[in-house]
């Protein structure tokens, strides 16, 4: 099982129409509630052309020291996805103001990272819009 962190706090999955990964993307032209499975070294300009028919984009983070799927989610949001975008696997509650950020809406966690670190420390980095200094420092 997973968790859903939002800035709500922890949820379940509401996604029930399953994932494909990026190679089975061209088979699945016309699909509808179409959701994508992408590893951490996927380059968003594979997908470009189709991003207007992806409703959801799962980013995959296979350590908290891996950053490469902040850089593809900030690219995905300025090619001009519109789409869901959720950040899966080893995304630590200190990374969440990070990862909302950069344009994903939420992240899947492992139930067992849900009980090492629980929803109020989560919680705690939900007001990441309040705390984003290069906003105050633009203005």
């Amino acid at each position: 099982m997973s968790v859903i962190v939002k800035d709500t706090g922890f949820n379940t999955e509401d996604w029930a129409d399953g994932f494909i990964s990026v190679e089975d993307l061209a088979a699945n032209d016309g699909a509808a509630n179409l959701a994508l499975d992408v590893p951490s070294d996927f380059d968003p300009k594979d997908i470009e052309a189709r991003l207007a028919e992806i409703d959801l984009i799962r980013v995959n983070f296979p350590s908290s020291a891996d950053g490469r799927g902040f850089t593809i989610a900030k690219r995905l949001r300025l090619m001009g996805f519109a789409g869901r975008l959720r950040a899966k696997g080893h995304v630590i509650s200190d990374q969440y103001a990070m990862a909302r950020r950069s344009g994903f809406d939420e992240v899947e966690i492992s139930d067992e990272l849900a009980t090492r670190q629980p929803a109020e420390e989560w919680a705690f980095r939900a007001n990441w819009q309040d705390h984003d200094y290069q906003s105050r420092v633009r203005a």
